[in-house]
């Protein structure tokens, strides 16, 4: 097992990691709006905090050495599914023809008044 970190993501606020590699697969964190240079939440709308989620999984790919294309699972978590349209468009942008599984859930609360937060399964090479 080998667990992940980059400087380029949002350093984990609890006992954590980014990801964790094992089995061949990347299991990543759930990843909200966090800038990772302040470990804040970033001001913004639905949209922008769909596109700093994904910008932070991207982060968390690429330390891992994996890609959108090997993602096989995303689950995403809304506070409010009104957001659906708005996040799924933006969604499908970041992984272009790649089409994982994926669960999408409405929840109470997010950690930090988060909007949208984000997980991921992908493979890696081993």
């Amino acid at each position: 097992m080998k667990h992940v970190k980059t400087g380029k993501a949002p350093a984990a606020i609890g006992p954590y990691s980014q990801g964790t590699i094992a089995g061949g697969f990347l299991f990543s964190a759930g990843q909200i709006a966090l800038d990772p240079a302040t470990g804040q939440l970033i001001d913004g709308d639905i949209d922008a905090q769909t596109e700093r989620v994904m910008e932070n999984l991207q982060e968390v790919l690429d330390a891992a050495g994996s890609s959108w294309t090997e993602v096989v699972k995303t689950t995403v978590y809304l506070h409010d599914m009104a957001h659906f349209p708005r996040v799924n468009e933006i969604y499908g942008t970041w992984i272009g023809e790649a089409r994982p599984a994926r669960s999408t859930v409405q929840v109470t609360a997010l950690p930090r008044g988060a909007l949208v937060e984000i997980d991921l399964v992908a493979t890696v090479a081993t």
